[in-house]
């Protein structure tokens, strides 16, 4: 963060704010061995080999008759005499002839002598046989030794998120445990004196925190353990001692509000007097302004006190922030082309995130329909939309019919 200067009046772009995300921060946990049912989500801390050959030997991919194909073979089918069966995790003893078939099941090892499979559908049995197709190819529903991994080969690698089909890799090579990193520990606070706590009666002027409640939620998608400290009043006292609790036990700090330059708004000196921070106006709507510094050693986050803006920045700069504290090598943000049911005018210069819902088109391809509020406030916005229309900040409009990047938010919230 030594290198994460002031920026001065120019408002900073996505990319250079996840720029210096990027090369401002690394892991900051510790690593820790768990087991495989309790590794889904963790970012893997060790590179994993695998010991043998997956699958270990030919086998069948199919229910059906194993044998030797005939090159050259007609249309039609071939006789042949049925000479043993094998069920998968058995073997069978000895060597199929020209003219023999042995009945095999899905998984099950192909005996010597035999390079082809016939599925059961296309077979007829017959007492003591049964008809085979005659034009079947060499090597016809086969799973070759090593066809999935090969003994020796790494098949994970430090730094990624494992998910489900991860994990059941790892099985697949006989891992019972792995070696993860430890979860990002994260303080949670927000600040205003107009916010109360969802549950408890407040005055007309009040409204009830629900930021804390979403960007609570965002990290838990995330994996990491979060301590919530509640609603902050806005006094400074309160804030820097907050703020210097908080460093000593946490492995990152997330605000909500009180970064903007008002003379309410406490966060933004407290976290100087005990550190250092950038304060950031991102060219971006909805989301600014924004913080990120460190108080002491401790990295800090503050966003946005509107709902919307909040999430949004929490999803393009604060994701990728503890994707990286938290040893992912990948940050990348997932995002598709969908098609525009929409027209939308903007000025250049500033990248715009459309909240729009998904539905199906004519053909089949998925349309975006824009929510008809642009307004940051707006929390209903985000639960109607299934994701955010990424407009470049050098376009001006588009149109029905255009392609647009689409962030949805299946991919952002995990």
């Amino acid at each position: 963060m030594d290198d994460c200067s002031a920026h001065g009046p120019t408002p900073l772009s996505l990319d250079e704010a996840v720029g210096r995300v990027v090369q401002g921060y690394g892991a900051v946990t510790g690593t820790e061995e768990v087991p495989l049912r309790r590794a889904l989500g963790r970012v893997l801390a060790e590179q994993v080999t695998a010991p043998v050959n997956v699958p270990p030997a030919d086998v069948s991919a199919m229910d059906g008759w194993a044998f030797a194909a005939e090159a050259g073979g007609e249309a039609g089918f071939r006789r042949l005499e049925v000479v043993g069966r094998v069920p998968a995790g058995s073997v069978f003893d000895g060597v199929v002839g020209p003219g023999q078939a042995v009945r095999i099941f899905t998984g099950a090892p192909v005996p010597a002598g035999v390079d082809s499979v016939a599925m059961q559908e296309d077979c007829r049995a017959e007492d003591g046989g049964v008809l085979v197709p005659a034009g079947l190819k060499r090597g016809a529903n086969l799973r070759l030794a090593g066809e999935d991994m090969t003994a020796g080969s790494v098949v994970l690698h430090p730094g990624q998120r494992l998910r489900a089909q991860e994990v059941g890799l790892a099985a697949a090579v006989g891992r019972a445990a792995l070696t993860v990193r430890k979860r990002l520990s994260v303080v949670l606070f927000s600040t205003g004196d107009e916010l109360r706590e969802p549950g408890t009666p407040k005055p007309a002027h009040a409204i009830y925190d629900a930021n804390r409640y979403t960007l609570a939620a965002q990290l838990d998608a995330l994996g990491v353990e979060v301590r919530d400290l509640g609603i902050l009043p806005d006094r400074p006292d309160a804030t820097r001692a907050a703020l210097a609790e908080a460093a000593g036990t946490a492995d990152l700090i997330v605000t909500s509000g009180g970064v903007s330059v008002g003379e309410e708004d406490h966060v933004k000196a407290a976290v100087n007097a005990l550190g250092s921070i950038d304060l950031w106006t991102l060219a971006i709507k909805p989301g600014k302004p924004l913080a990120l510094g460190r108080v002491g050693d401790t990295p800090f986050l503050g966003l946005p006190g509107n709902p919307v803006s909040a999430m949004v920045t929490f999803l393009l700069v604060g994701r990728p922030l503890v994707l990286r504290l938290s040893g992912a090598e990948s940050i990348a943000t997932p995002r598709s082309l969908v098609v525009a049911g929409f027209s939308f005018a903007k000025k250049p210069g500033r990248r715009e995130f459309l909240r729009a819902r998904l539905e199906r088109g004519e053909d089949g391809r998925p349309v975006a329909i824009k929510f008809p509020s642009n307004s940051s406030g707006v929390l209903t916005s985000m639960v109607e939309a299934d994701g955010l229309v990424d407009m470049p900040a050098e376009a001006t409009a588009v149109n029905p019919g255009d392609l647009v990047d689409f962030l949805p938010f299946t991919g952002l919230f995990a």
